[in-house]
């Protein structure tokens, strides 16, 4: 059985908030139009939507969370709208309003940078709070970028004397020592996703200089091997590809002052087989440290475009199909 028809209705202030909240040529509302069975009208100063009651609850909190992002001057794009939509599913769609409020820093233009969903602000809450905190999920979902992040505003308010920023260079395998250059020039190609966060925080200008200074690191994981890091901020990128010792090396160079995150994605291991994955075993080890954050990301934190987080739910689906 049903529900019976009702309607709602929602008053804009005028134009603009239409414009801005059913998107260029009416993009978004066609999108929402397509993913839910109430029919939504706009006509005049207000929005009208007619269908079963259990629709309207969520079709209601969708519009007026959106509406109250735009009456706060923020320019909501597709992304946002899709992700509100999804949201207001569960009823939870209200909970956006506390992430556009959650800036972390600023680009260097003085663009703000803000978690862009529930579990992005989640992993930013981690980060502040335990000293070790795992990022665990698909590509798109801002583990690297935001643990970048992290570390240049924990710099800025000398939280931390550096940044140390390492990956395992496995796509070099053995290769690294016949490629031309010095170490720094041969290994940069596997470590150019760090860089691309840190010149959109600090600019290129400003990425140098704390380069030359010894207060940014960019280094291949080998390089962590035998030292104690003090007051720093350190990342490790592509954990996934890391075996169990590196692993156990790299978690056990944590000194006084300092705050690590590692971020990696299970599904993309390029290790060689019969190697196991030094993120797999740390999780199953550390999972019942109090003081280790562990967060994982799901495909609805995807922040690239729409079509990547389908991509990621079809590549999920055949694996579970195929196991």
């Amino acid at each position: 059985m049903t529900d019976s028809r009702h309607f709602i209705t929602i008053p804009l202030r005028n134009a603009a908030e239409g414009l801005a909240l059913f998107g260029p040529q009416d993009k978004y509302l066609r999108m929402i139009q397509q993913e839910t069975a109430a029919v939504i009208h706009s006509r005049d100063a207000e929005i009208t939507v007619e269908g079963a009651e259990s629709d309207l609850r969520s079709l209601q909190q969708f519009f007026e969370t959106v509406l109250q992002l735009i009456r706060s001057g923020l320019t909501v794009g597709e992304r946002d709208v899709r992700y509100a939509f999804e949201l207001a599913r569960e009823m939870k769609a209200d909970q956006l309003l506390a992430l556009f409020q959650g800036e972390i820093t600023t680009t260097f233009r003085g663009k703000p940078i803000a978690p862009k969903t529930l579990g992005q602000r989640h992993y930013i809450t981690m980060i502040r709070k335990k000293d070790i905190v795992f990022g665990i999920g698909p590509a798109g979902t801002g583990k690297t970028y935001l643990a970048v992040v992290s570390a240049v505003a924990a710099l800025k308010e000398g939280r931390v004397k550096r940044i140390l920023l390492t990956r395992p260079a496995v796509e070099a395998g053995e290769n690294l020592g016949f490629l031309p250059g010095d170490m720094q020039e041969k290994v940069d190609p596997y470590l150019r996703p760090l860089y691309d966060a840190l010149n959109d925080v600090l600019g290129p200008e400003g990425v140098a200089k704390a380069l030359e200074r010894g207060m940014i690191e960019i280094a291949p994981l080998a390089y962590m091997r035998g030292r104690t890091l003090d007051d720093s901020y350190v990342i490790l990128d592509e954990a996934q590809n890391t075996t169990g010792e590196q692993m156990k090396m790299f978690l056990t160079r944590l000194g006084f002052g300092s705050r690590m995150v590692i971020t990696g994605d299970v599904s993309q291991i390029d290790l060689p087989k019969g190697k196991k994955s030094g993120l797999n075993e740390a999780q199953r080890i550390l999972k019942d440290i109090p003081e280790i954050g562990l967060v994982y990301f799901s495909e609805q934190d995807v922040v690239r475009h729409a079509l990547v987080q389908k991509i990621i739910v079809a590549y999920q689906k055949d694996d579970e199909t195929n196991t």
